[in-house]
């Protein structure tokens, strides 16, 4: 998940720069970089790291937030819906001018997903908020 927010800020194409590292021309490759702040929110199932339930059916998906995306990781299709499948289930990541501009839209991003027993840590980026001020 910390990588989550960092490839939120890449503007060049994944797939250039990854071909690029394999052809062994990664050194002539320009890669350009968002230069806002990105801020990611791990959403986990309830219990986690622990026991945690799966198949819980994940709702607010398809909510439009500029700047901002949604990474899954444990999650699964079952009968048309997405649903839970492991314990960090996605992570919610926004950009924003100031860490805490990104910092609210990535909150404000989580506030529009649900499902039963849904946690996630309210603390996140609160050090380098802190160093805003």
């Amino acid at each position: 998940p910390e990588t989550q927010p960092i490839m939120l800020r890449l503007r060049s194409d994944l797939v250039d720069i990854l071909e690029a590292a394999l052809d062994g021309t990664l050194a002539n490759c320009e890669v350009e970089w968002d230069e806002r702040a990105a801020v990611g929110v791990v959403l986990a199932s309830g219990g986690y790291p622990g026991d945690y339930r799966s198949g819980d059916i994940i709702s607010g998906l398809d909510s439009d937030f500029a700047d901002s995306k949604v990474f899954h990781a444990g999650t699964a299709l079952a009968d048309g819906n997405v649903v839970t499948a492991g314990g960090r289930v996605l992570c919610a990541c926004a950009l924003g001018n100031t860490v805490t501009d990104a910092q609210h839209a990535a909150y404000a991003r989580v506030e529009e997903i649900r499902w039963e027993e849904m946690y996630y840590r309210r603390d996140i980026g609160y050090r380098a908020v802190a160093r805003e001020k």
